[in-house]
């Protein structure tokens, strides 16, 4: 996300459009009461830890950048609204160091960033724990068809997809603070009950409450975090956060070792004490969530967190004047203020968010679809129950790795499109080896690693995540647009779990041609969304650098336009 604004009289001359104000260290022996001394841009400034080495700033200089705040006429334009819950910790003349902000953001990914981790492999435990029920027979058990795991898989997702909007404006209405610990409660319930599921009703019934119940969470949590980092701290925190998840996959693989081995001991299906087990660990995530997730970055103090919070005044002048300089958007919301249907509406028909829905759609379902299979595969391919379970964990490791490489790559590189596109390169020869090979006849240990290599693919999930959340550009439509992209994923679920259908097996040879389709058009859409967020900033820019500086001026005072659609705003691509 870039802001551009125009200057002043007085400002020296420098590209137009741009804002150019003098730095200043904190060992400088200018006076310090002039609101203008801001610190370098941060082109200088190390974001992340492989960058230690070309360091240049110095810890104590001045961390403030430049912003529209340093303009008392252009600040009057981006003034909180009264009623903003951080309104008392505003305050444009704030100036703090490197030092300060850095030991500020550790603090926050301490606080906030860690449990955030916690909550979201909760989820993925009670999300993805089917597949290793899968091992330990759960189909047989229930006497089910692999047509039956497909309509399961289908219907979870279309109940979670369809409670992402609904989710997300309740959140945004009472507090995600107050939701989200809901949500964790009432799906763990649900998730524990599966140990009684008898039949087919039953588990279909399961699906659905699952879906519906987790459906918001991850939307809700993305705007959650976005209260307390920058736009690029959120795409690499959001990177950290879907490692997280993959963890989770790994940790649910030993767990399930030692869970389904239960079987033998009681006589119940291992499944089933699997699914209560883990139900019931991640309703204690649910309850303590209550108390754990402050409700923003300047209301931390309760019976749970202290009387006196967990940031000192200092840090939260740092915390809320740093994230709202990076995005004045962030002030025209209260954190409990509800989306009316004209502000919805308004969010809908954001065209210039769809080439990332579009995206959201198809990038990952050409690796989706192996990945429902991937249990089921390795026990046509002759490993046991136990095994099974095991060797799934390398690709989950594998995942980690790439995911946040690639993730690291998108900031440093500053680009977006470019680099998310690199999965598909990475999964597609994989693929076009499934439509050559029959990895059912040939040896078990290489068609493991065929699918091992391809599931460690490098996801773009946290890229494209944090991609629409910059594009949005304010709070009322990064509410909206966080379900949206979800949703749209969502529906690209639903679309993998029916690519391999049961008269297609175990070959699966329509369903692989189709996933080499999906991955090539893939490439192509990357390509045709760079092209358009391209033009339409020269678009903008021609728009803007038309005018003169005091008609830049007035448009900024003036203008009707709201989010992305002002021409001061640039999306990122």
């Amino acid at each position: 996300m870039t802001t551009v604004f125009p200057h002043t009289a007085d400002d020296e001359p420098s590209k137009r459009g741009l804002l150019t104000l003098e730095p200043y260290s904190a060992s400088d022996t200018r006076t310090r009461s002039t609101d203008y001394l801001l610190g370098e841009t941060v082109k200088v400034r190390r974001r992340f830890w492989f960058q230690r080495s070309v360091t240049t700033h110095d810890p104590d200089a001045i961390a403030t950048e430049p912003s529209v705040y340093d303009d008392p006429e252009i600040a009057k334009q981006f003034k909180p609204r009264d009623d903003w819950e951080n309104l008392h910790r505003f305050d444009p003349s704030a100036r703090w160091t490197w030092r300060e902000e850095n030991k500020t953001v550790r603090k926050i990914d301490l606080k906030i960033m860690v449990w955030a981790c916690l909550m979201f492999m909760a989820l993925e435990l009670d999300r993805s724990n089917l597949q290793q029920a899968l091992t330990d027979n759960f189909l047989d058990d229930l006497s089910l068809t692999t047509d039956d795991y497909n309509f399961g898989v289908t219907v979870f997702r279309l109940s979670f997809l369809c409670a992402e909007l609904p989710s997300q404006l309740v959140s945004k209405w009472i507090g995600p603070d107050r939701w989200i610990p809901a949500q964790m409660v009432l799906w763990s319930a649900v998730a524990s009950a599966q140990y009684g599921i008898s039949g087919r009703t039953s588990f279909l019934v399961c699906r659905v409450l699952l879906g519906a119940l987790q459906g918001g969470f991850i939307p809700d949590m993305v705007l959650y975090l976005s209260y307390f980092y920058k736009h690029h701290e959120l795409t690499i925190r959001l990177g950290v956060w879907w490692t997280a998840m993959s963890i989770a996959d790994i940790l649910a693989g030993f767990l399930a070792f030692g869970i389904l081995h239960m079987r033998a001991h009681t006589g119940i299906a291992g499944w089933r004490w699997l699914f209560l087990i883990e139900g019931l660990l991640t309703m204690v995530f649910g309850v303590l969530s209550f108390g754990l997730m402050p409700p923003s970055p300047t209301q931390t103090a309760n019976w749970f967190r202290g009387k006196t919070g967990w940031f000192t005044e200092r840090e939260e002048v740092i915390m809320v004047n740093r994230i709202i300089r990076d995005d004045p958007s962030k002030g025209s919301m209260h954190n409990r203020q509800a989306i009316t249907p004209k502000l919805l509406w308004q969010s809908l028909k954001d065209y210039d968010l769809w080439p990332i829905y579009i995206l959201g759609l198809t990038f990952h379902t050409p690796m989706v679809t192996p990945q429902l299979y991937f249990t089921l595969t390795l026990r046509r391919l002759g490993f046991d129950t136990f095994k099974t379970n095991l060797i799934t964990i390398p690709s989950g490791v594998l995942h980690i790795i790439t995911m946040m490489s690639l993730t690291y790559a998108a900031e440093f590189l500053g680009s977006l499109s470019f680099i998310a596109v690199v999965g598909q390169f990475w999964a597609l020869p994989f693929l076009i080896v499934l439509n050559l090979v029959d990895i059912n006849e040939i040896n078990k240990w290489a068609a493991w690693a065929i699918m091992t290599l391809l599931l460690s693919y490098p996801s773009a999930h946290a890229i494209q995540v944090g991609w629409n959340s910059r594009n949005s550009n304010s709070v009322r439509s990064r509410t909206v647009s966080a379900a949206l992209y979800n949703m749209f994923v969502q529906t690209s679920s639903i679309i993998s779990a029916n690519i391999y259908r049961e008269a297609d097996a175990p070959r699966y040879k329509i369903g692989n041609r189709v996933l080499v389709s999906l991955s090539v058009t893939n490439i192509l859409l990357y390509v045709l969304a760079k092209v358009y967020y391209v033009l339409r900033n020269k678009d903008k820019e021609r728009k803007w650098n038309g005018m003169t500086q005091e008609e830049q001026l007035e448009y900024v005072k003036s203008t009707t336009d709201q989010g992305n659609k002002r021409l001061d705003f640039r999306f990122a691509h």
